[in-house]
């Protein structure tokens, strides 16, 4: 990078101003944690990955929370640990996958963040979840179906978000910049 580049990145991280947290949203695979970690070190303030938060709080990895208690008992879970979160003021955090589908999860990030909806084509989301198997949506599952489903219903809910990006094969930092203009109008 040139040293030319970091009056810039000042500029355009000075020209925002956070408020509220933001709260990156979108499918598995779209790149939230990783966006989102390059984000909050640009605007110089915290980042949360929710289930992270989740992981720690109740002992267990996702997938076993699944397991044992099902995907409404995790969601709620998410639901109250994102609550939580937003309370701590600015910050960015990305969320779990289906987080945003919830109704009472969107209510509550529409009412106190800036949402921003990372969109990616299908063809890079299944190159990029087919690298691990810790989704439980896909344990067992062929991705291009799981993928190409989850798309169909949760695209028109994610698109309720205040901003979108997209992502695509280039660095993630193109996406933090796209977020960045995006945050600046």
């Amino acid at each position: 990078m040139t040293s030319a580049a970091h009056p810039n990145q000042h500029n355009a991280a000075a020209q925002v101003r956070l408020d509220r947290p933001i709260v990156l949203v979108g499918m598995m695979g779209v790149g939230k944690s990783t966006v989102g970690r390059l984000l909050a070190a640009h605007l110089q303030v915290d980042f949360v990955d929710t289930d992270d938060e989740i992981v720690r709080a109740a002992d267990l990895s996702i997938a076993e929370i699944f397991e044992r208690f099902g995907e409404e008992y995790f969601r709620d879970g998410e639901r109250r640990v994102i609550a939580r979160l937003i309370d701590d003021g600015p910050k960015v955090i990305a969320t779990g996958g289906g987080a945003f589908i919830n109704d009472a999860t969107r209510a509550l990030i529409k009412e106190k963040c800036h949402s921003v909806w990372i969109d990616a084509d299908l063809e890079i989301l299944i190159a990029r979840v087919s690298r691990r198997n810790h989704r439980p949506l896909l344990i067992g599952k062929d991705p291009r179906v799981v993928m190409t489903d989850l798309l169909a219903i949760r695209g028109p809910i994610y698109a309720l978000a205040d901003f979108r990006v997209c992502s695509d094969a280039a660095p993630h930092s193109n996406t933090v910049d796209q977020i960045m203009k995006a945050l600046q109008t």
